[in-house]
């Protein structure tokens, strides 16, 4: 423990959280060791009727729920949290649960652990609690017993502090070994929080399968979530629009027979009010998924938005072959948020998009000729990005020095063509 190092130690809160942690030991144990106990017992006694079975079995998750306790007590000690090494059980239920948690290492570790908290650690931490602290401190106030209260001390079986004499020298020492026992207390709490963090936390490769197991909800819900994107898209193409498309002509066929006066006048603003609920529409259509990056892919709708936007840009992307659709989707996006910002706050008079497939990964590189200074931490444009690009793994970089130029680097993990192709 680095704290150890510091004059002040004696004085700070760590041989108290020390003290502390070994006492919720004892504490602790002698529950895990009562549970383990009964459960021992009551199992062996129903086993003749087959109820005990369940029971017995249930001792193997027992380790569960007190090395929550323990991950939970460390914090006494260990400044630094440790997380659950357990997964999300591979299907709903009790079935799903129990079978996962039995194929898991961390269940047999955290097993281990509290045999090893019920039969050897509490009872070992209650004798060093009472042999640094205990005989200490009865050192220490042996004078009140010899002293003003006329009788003796008993400090260990057959050590007794019974004459004045060796009561004033039983204070200092007291003393002494109580700052000894300031450091010894915490040193030991310390070596068994490296005890119990080395059993309770999760590997390596446990945390390699997290993040894979993670990895893979996160791109479930993503294709999901262009899935759905998709749908409303073609539905609102297919639906809403053709309506509006067929009330805005029967406006316009009413107009013909119609003679000039208010009714006229009320028809021909229906139509315009229906025109532009059709551009609204269309341009919403557009925002949620646009059928261009549908059809044509990537470059094409890249290429579209560069001709919608109020600043030129230049676009060159050398794709061989289409990503997947969800890397296509948040590069599209990407790319007309970056030119969305260029278009608000750059100044710039020209910007340029470049594509390529370096490796495994799509790189877009979005810049522009403006006024530079651009912060991804003010909350804008380049947030929302940044959030939307980590959704599928990808990573974005930024070079925006004042007076320009700026440069935004989005990286999207993406199969190679080739493999993908040969697959």
């Amino acid at each position: 423990m680095e704290a150890m190092a510091d004059r002040r130690f004696l004085l700070s809160a760590w041989p108290w959280r020390g003290l502390a942690y070994l006492l919720s030991t004892g504490l602790s144990g002698l529950l895990a060791l009562s549970v383990l106990a009964t459960m021992v017992v009551v199992g062996g006694l129903l086993s003749t009727v087959l109820i005990g079975v369940p029971i017995f079995a249930a001792i193997a998750f027992a380790g569960i729920p007190a090395a929550a306790v323990e991950r939970w007590r460390l914090g006494l000690i260990d400044a630094e949290p440790v997380e659950d090494p357990h997964r999300k059980p591979d299907r709903p239920g009790v079935y799903g649960w129990v079978v996962t948690r039995v194929r898991e290492r961390a269940t047999w570790r955290e097993l281990a652990y509290t045999l090893l908290l019920a039969l050897l650690l509490w009872p070992l931490d209650l004798a060093v609690i009472v042999l640094l602290v205990g005989v200490p401190l009865a050192l220490v106030t042996s004078p009140l017993s010899v002293l003003v209260g006329g009788g003796s001390r008993a400090v260990l079986p057959g050590v007794v502090v019974s004459t004045p004499a060796q009561a004033l020298v039983a204070v200092p020492a007291g003393l002494l070994l109580l700052l000894g026992a300031g450091y010894a207390v915490p040193a030991l709490a310390t070596v068994q929080a490296g005890l119990a963090r080395g059993l309770l936390a999760p590997r390596e490769d446990e945390l390699r399968a997290r993040l894979a197991q993670v990895t893979l909800s996160r791109a479930r819900l993503v294709r999901a979530f262009e899935a759905e994107r998709r749908r409303i898209e073609r539905d609102l193409h297919d639906g809403a629009q053709q309506r509006l498309v067929a009330v805005s002509m029967r406006l316009g066929l009413a107009l013909l027979d119609l003679p000039g006066g208010p009714s006229r006048d009320l028809v021909a603003q229906a139509q315009e009010q229906a025109k532009l609920a059709l551009t609204e529409l269309r341009e919403l259509i557009h925002g949620i998924h646009p059928r261009i990056l549908t059809q044509y892919g990537l470059p094409a709708a890249v290429q579209d938005a560069a001709d919608r936007s109020p600043v030129p840009v230049d676009v060159r992307l050398d794709l061989p072959a289409r990503p997947p659709a969800e890397v296509e989707a948040t590069g599209y996006f990407a790319v007309c948020e970056a030119l969305a910002n260029v278009a608000k706050h750059s100044q710039a008079g020209r910007a340029w998009v470049t594509g390529r497939l370096s490796g495994d990964t799509l790189v877009l590189e979005i810049g522009d000729d403006g006024v530079g200074g651009a912060d991804p931490e003010s909350g804008g444009g380049l947030a929302g990005l940044t959030d939307r690009v980590a959704v599928v793994g990808g990573s974005i970089g930024l070079s925006s020095p004042a007076g320009g130029p700026t440069l935004v680097r989005v990286e999207l993990p993406c199969p190679n063509p080739e493999h993908r192709s040969a697959s």
